[in-house]
């Protein structure tokens, strides 16, 4: 199965937009994406934002949430989606976030060589709806960085088809 190409069918064939917010993968998410023909109706934009000022001034990542979770964190993950989606010039209805780590970890942190973490943002016009997960990927910096992409773009149709029960579960009434 080729992932890039059955997420640009789907987003296609739904109308949909996406863009990225990339650490580790460095831009590998939408550059699979780009690879597809047909995919400048559904790829808004690709941000590669490796710092942490890069995080925080352009995504508006708080600095307290590096420092209480890590870089490599489901919360700065999730932060970086909602950033992007927050752009003033995201026209996407689907932001796909990834940081974390493709060797060895940091001096001092004890995260697994491989781990990364996701976030997938929705905008739809009942709101907007967020989920995020941590994979831990084996081989090299390349092998990781790879996976990793395919993996974030892999979960897009998944998560789009939890959408409705994620509105149930944040219905007061649910």
């Amino acid at each position: 199965m080729n992932i890039p190409r059955s997420v640009v069918g789907f987003l296609s064939s739904r109308g949909l937009v996406m863009a990225t917010a990339e650490s580790c993968t460095g831009g590998l998410i939408a550059s699979l994406i780009a690879d597809v023909p047909g995919s400048g109706a559904c790829l808004d934009m690709g941000l590669v934002v490796y710092s942490p000022p890069g995080k925080c001034g352009l995504l508006k990542v708080r600095a307290q949430t590096i420092e209480e979770h890590g870089l490599t964190s489901e919360e700065v993950a999730r932060e970086m989606a909602t950033g992007a989606l927050a752009l003033e010039a995201c026209s996407a209805h689907i932001v796909v976030a990834n940081t974390g780590i493709a060797g060895p970890p940091p001096q001092g942190e004890d995260l697994a060589p491989g781990t990364q973490c996701f976030a997938w943002r929705y905008r739809r016009r009942d709101g907007e709806y967020m989920f995020s997960e941590t994979r831990v990927f084996d081989g090299d910096r390349t092998t990781i960085r790879q996976n990793a992409a395919l993996y974030a773009l892999s979960r897009i149709e998944h998560y789009f088809n939890e959408l409705p029960n994620a509105r149930r579960r944040a219905s007061p009434s649910a």
